[in-house]
């Protein structure tokens, strides 16, 4: 994967190293950071740019060090933001949306340091007592290649990557990065795609490799990334096509369906409802959320629907008739 001229990981790497130890040599900086002494003096210059006075020793082992005296200034936040952050690392460990857990707490305990002692106490309060809830992922994305598709877009940067697709097949694509999408846990980068000529949605942990291109690219007016997945999400194509007519306004159609579920086309007969079912056990699913939605509807097809709408009628007369004797 092709680096930045400064990665900024290492680069912050580099200067907690000298903060918690002092003066440290080059070789030790290089062992540390798994880069070359060159590398370390690149960094040392880069840091020394961005105003951190950074003091080398004279001979080979001389060694770096901040100047004596200096101190970042302290990160001030008020409580609330510094709930807001810790809620969210903690949410990123507990769900695995990107990185590894030990990422996540790295970075609370470089927070925690700088906050005042009351702030501290009750930010490890939180810490102990909130409970976030969902589904760690097996798709974890590298935090880099994150960065790299968001920096894409923000930038309006055209990338090259190397993308493994479900059944293994690689292929090297031009893409303009729309947007970053993470939905139920799972990254999305959307976009157009040079090879195919067309619209398409990435997972993200399936990119190999990504690189900024020096081309830059116009996004279309007034694009939506989450909207776009949502709707590409819908229409994959499963085992069964699924159509039904839903006799409520569009609105409240809307409202009871989620539209990464399916699309919603508003008729003369009612609210046209399009959608993929993957399998039978999906279409049983999609049974019991069809008879909890409290609106006729008509099954226009598969006809394996209603008999899925059928079963669960008869499992339901069937409960009402136990008894506990």
């Amino acid at each position: 994967m092709t680096e930045p001229s400064y990665p900024t990981t290492r680069v912050l790497a580099l200067l907690e190293l000298l903060q918690t130890h002092g003066r440290m040599g080059g070789p030790e900086l290089s062992r540390r950071l798994g880069i070359g002494e060159r590398t370390v003096r690149r960094y040392v210059a880069r840091l020394d740019e961005l105003g951190i006075p950074v003091e080398a020793g004279r001979g080979r082992h001389g060694g770096y060090g901040l100047r004596p005296g200096y101190k970042l200034p302290p990160l001030m936040f008020s409580e609330d933001e510094a709930l807001a952050l810790v809620l969210g690392l903690i949410l990123v460990r507990q769900t695995g949306l990107v990185g590894t857990p030990a990422d996540a707490e790295g970075a609370l305990r470089k927070v925690e340091r700088v906050m005042p002692d009351r702030l501290r106490s009750r930010v490890r309060a939180v810490q102990e007592a909130v409970v976030l809830t969902g589904e760690a992922r097996n798709a974890r994305p590298a935090g880099t290649v994150v960065g790299i598709l968001s920096e894409a877009a923000q930038r309006r940067r055209r990338i090259q990557l190397r993308y493994r697709a479900a059944n293994g097949d690689e292929t090297t694509r031009e893409v303009d990065v729309y947007g970053v999408v993470c939905r139920e846990g799972v990254w999305y980068a959307v976009g157009y795609d040079h090879l195919r000529s067309t619209l398409r949605t990435f997972r993200v942990d399936r990119v190999r490799d990504v690189e900024l291109r020096d081309e830059t690219f116009t996004p279309p007016a007034d694009f939506d990334p989450l909207a776009h997945l949502e709707r590409a999400l819908a229409t994959v194509p499963g085992a069964f096509a699924v159509e039904l007519l839903l006799q409520t306004s569009i609105e409240e159609a809307r409202r009871l369906i989620p539209a990464a579920y399916a699309t919603l086309e508003e008729t003369p007969r009612g609210v046209l409802v399009r959608g993929q079912a993957a399998d039978a056990r999906d279409l049983d699913r999609l049974a019991q959320i069809l008879a909890g939605l409290g609106r006729p509807l008509v099954v226009l097809q598969p006809p394996e629907l209603r008999d899925a709408l059928r079963s669960l009628a008869a499992y339901a007369a069937w409960l009402a008739e136990q008894t506990a004797d």
